[in-house]
């Protein structure tokens, strides 16, 4: 029998595809430094481990559809310390940030729909639109000035009577670009002049440098009801594998649609609701050091790739991404060599080919998107495997 349209469409994701190279590897008895995943190995919170700890229930039953009361209440108040005022009723919590976008597509598009979003992009969003029979049309955005927004007349061009929404994620994965607040209401223009949805993924606020600042797109009121947030836990409390998240709107109708979806999974996760819960009122000095932390990290890598001759790049604004376009012609091919085919004293690293976080056909070739979530250590270890193994395979490509 054949397999859906689905089945046949979805993407492998460009983050995961290269593991069994990375595992076989291993086998071999190579360390890998894995710069190709966000996923940090900054702790995560005491209060949130013991919660998995000292859990006592005799019984793990179903929560609510739409989240536990307590942990929905205290998102409110987490959210208005970051300017964004909320009800209760604003915010379903979701499995993850990712059921909060597939969620977001199910309400605001049909099928044969599009969505705008500007690409290199989050590489999954590829595989949400594809489950939700969307077309995502892509807004090119280029590494020489900071992938910033396209003027309006460019984003104009694409949106058409099947458009819905445009998509962003702010601070950007894997560009680590932050939007201002000036490009965000360009956005928020656009939206109610072609009476569009603007989804906003903002998984990353807390990560911004050098004096940059986010903004919400739900800092927006002139578009309340047509403002849709998507948020996770797993980088803000560095907890990947927990798997809470929220989608959260003022737009009543939308939210009790979204409540329908969510009642057809029956509940997030109980646990790890109240471990996100232990970590609502955690000091600011948590984070403080936490993007303290990650800011040495970005420079250490910033500054190694401005010691390889002929590489772009830009210093990212937030997230924990930064993007490398390297004089070569297959990322993913030099990414594949350098875990079967090159070590430096058993060691190696695995990073992400940047062409599956496009949707244009060809665009990402020479890229590649490195995590700076290892210890600084590691992290001059992996550049200097980089350069080395860039180097040699250049050479062995010019033979």
């Amino acid at each position: 029998m054949e397999l859906s349209s689905r089945a046949e469409l979805i993407q492998a994701s460009p983050i995961r595809k290269l593991m069994p190279f990375a595992n076989e590897a291993k086998s071999r008895g190579i360390h890998v430094y894995h710069l190709n995943i966000g996923q940090p190995d900054i702790k995560t919170p005491k209060e949130m481990m013991d919660v998995y700890h000292n859990y006592s229930d005799k019984v793990l039953a179903y929560g609510p559809s739409q989240g536990l009361e307590i942990y929905r209440k205290d998102l409110v108040r987490y959210y208005k310390n970051h300017k964004i005022n909320l009800q209760i009723d604003d915010i379903i919590v979701t499995t993850a940030g990712s059921e909060a976008i597939v969620f977001a597509l199910y309400v605001t598009c049909n099928p044969g729909d599009e969505i705008i979003v500007p690409e290199p992009f989050y590489t999954n969003y590829n595989g949400f639109a594809t489950m939700a029979g969307v077309k995502i049309k892509p807004l090119t955005t280029y590494a020489e000035n900071g992938f910033a927004l396209p003027e309006n007349d460019k984003i104009e061009k694409l949106i058409s009577n099947k458009t819905k929404a445009i998509m962003l994620c702010n601070p950007g994965n894997p560009t680590g670009a932050v939007y201002s607040k000036k490009e965000l209401k360009r956005i928020v223009d656009l939206a109610k002049k072609h009476n569009l949805y603007v989804i906003s993924d903002e998984v990353y606020r807390e990560f911004t440098y050098d004096g940059t600042h986010h903004t919400s797109i739900l800092e927006f009121p002139e578009i309340k009801d047509k403002a849709i947030m998507v948020d996770s836990i797993s980088k803000r409390y560095s907890a990947c594998g927990a798997r809470i998240g929220c989608i959260v709107s003022k737009n009543k109708s939308l939210m009790s649609s979204v409540l329908k979806f969510a009642q057809a999974r029956l509940c997030p996760p109980t646990i790890d609701q109240l471990a996100a819960d232990a970590c609502i009122d955690l000091e600011k000095k948590y984070f403080e050091d936490i993007l303290e932390e990650y800011k040495k990290r970005r420079n250490i890598v910033f500054e190694e790739l401005q010691k390889i001759e002929n590489v772009l790049c830009v210093k990212p604004q937030g997230a924990f991404y930064i993007i490398a376009k390297l004089p070569i012609d297959d990322a993913e091919d030099f990414a594949k060599w350098m875990l079967s085919d090159f070590n430096r004293d058993n060691e190696t690293v695995m990073f992400a080919p940047v062409q599956g976080f496009y949707s244009t056909p060809g665009l990402g070739r020479d890229e590649i998107r490195i995590a700076y979530i290892l210890n600084e250590e590691s992290l001059k270890k992996a550049m200097y495997l980089l350069r080395e193994g860039l180097k040699e395979y250049k050479s062995l490509k010019n033979k």
